[in-house]
């Protein structure tokens, strides 16, 4: 029952990440008053280093192509990203003072390439809008009488209202303040909560050769999972090389399909593809070429055609190859053993450093207590979820934040309907 001391608001925000601050800005715009609570001193903590701090606010793709990134639960945001999508994400930074521009034609940036401009944007419109804002604020409980939201209680204040939007995010990124708030508080109401895994970070080899490689980015790599039932893992983009494993945009992408394999295999082997795609009999025909214009030349010169040094080195000792031997003069089984090893390259991984170095997380509320709709929860009548607190997550490049903003614009409407 409400105190008649406790607060009144229209709307209760809770997490003050990209998700929630655009779910309380569309609240307030919608003529509610907002309450935003956020556990942290100061607000986007972990927007602000997005992109390494330059911001990849969203993609160019289209909403069908988008939405395939996601994998089968992507179609869970056709209402969000047809009420939201990269362009009108655009136009409402844009219509805030923030111009953003693609300048690889695919991924979007603010202008600035600064996440300050960003955030300092919606701390403005905030303000326009009297939003009131609440840092050093943990949400402890929500209040509810069995069948509708009633409000929150912190620690030392409780709130009332009928509509509360939990935007507090995942488990990445504990530094900035992640600690899985809002999976307790859904758990404690009914809603199903997924297992959690780290995704979007480096991994760990078994492999040690890969530290003599660290010097060089290998670009339009290839990686795809050894495994008989996840044969169609794969993952293409840049790849470094570091002390104990491997890391860069391919790993980033394909990391969130293998930390559950590890969890549930204890490793996972990988192939890797470092040769612009090139097969065992392409690679040989482009070796002969080489040998043919430099017939005298090693086959490490051949090989530093397509690899940098280190790596090229690496490979050749994997094969058992002299790298100072002319191709043609090494013996047959070992000719064939380095263009396979070329042409995919064995690799397997054995672990992680966990949540501490991961960007997102793998899973979240479960989707089918989610009305896509309005995002509303169908257990708890007024309670609404946005971002990553959700079990459904995509690759880098724009595409997790453009779903934080796109699911906190329907959810600001509070099941209204979007014109």
């Amino acid at each position: 029952m409400q105190n008649s001391s406790e607060p009144n608001y229209d709307v209760i925000v809770v997490g003050a990440g990209a998700a929630g601050l655009i779910a309380a800005i569309t609240a307030a715009r919608r003529g509610n008053t907002v309450l935003l609570l956020e556990k942290l001193s100061k607000i986007g903590s972990k927007l602000k280093a997005t992109g390494g701090g330059r911001c990849n606010l969203t993609n160019t793709l289209s909403n069908e192509e988008f939405m395939a990134r996601f994998g089968r639960d992507g179609r869970f945001m056709t209402p969000a990203l047809s009420a939201f999508d990269h362009k009108a994400l655009i136009t409402f930074f844009a219509e805030l003072g923030v111009e953003s521009h693609a300048p690889d034609g695919y991924r979007v940036f603010p202008i600035s390439h600064s996440s300050a401009s960003i955030i300092t944007a919606l701390e403005e419109e905030m303000g326009r809008l009297n939003i009131t804002l609440i840092t050093d604020s943990r949400v402890e409980r929500l209040e509810h009488n069995g069948e509708k939201v009633c409000g929150v209680s912190t620690a030392d204040q409780s709130f009332h209202s009928s509509n509360v939007i939990i935007a507090t995010g995942g488990l990445g990124y504990p530094q900035l303040g992640a600690e899985g708030d809002g999976f307790a508080i859904a758990s404690d109401v009914g809603h199903k909560v997924s297992e959690l895994f780290p995704a979007m970070m480096p991994l760990r080899t078994r492999e040690t050769w890969v530290a003599e490689c660290r010097a060089d980015t290998i670009p339009k790599v290839e990686i795809r999972v050894d495994l008989p039932k996840a044969k169609n893992i794969r993952a293409s983009g840049d790849l470094i090389f570091t002390q104990n494993g491997i890391r860069g945009p391919v790993v980033l992408d394909i990391s969130r399909d293998i930390t559950p394999l590890i969890e549930k295999f204890g490793s996972v082997p990988l192939l890797i593809n470092m040769t612009k795609g090139l097969n065992e009999e392409q690679l040989l025909t482009h070796i002969k070429k080489e040998i043919d214009r430099n017939p005298e030349q090693s086959v490490l010169t051949h090989i530093m055609t397509l690899l940098p040094e280190s790596l090229s080195r690496a490979l050749c000792t994997l094969a058992d190859a002299d790298p100072e031997k002319g191709f043609n003069r090494l013996e047959g089984s070992v000719r064939d053993r380095l263009l396979k090893l070329l042409a995919w390259t064995p690799l397997t991984i054995i672990g992680h450093d966990g949540f501490k170095m991961a960007m997102i997380t793998r899973g979240g509320v479960s989707l089918k207590e989610i009305r896509p709709e309005s995002m509303e929860s169908k257990i708890l009548s007024g309670l609404y979820f946005c971002g990553e607190v959700m079990n459904l997550d995509g690759p880098c490049g724009g595409y997790n934040l453009q779903w934080s903003f796109a699911s906190g614009y329907v959810a600001g409407h509070l099941g209204a309907p979007i014109l």
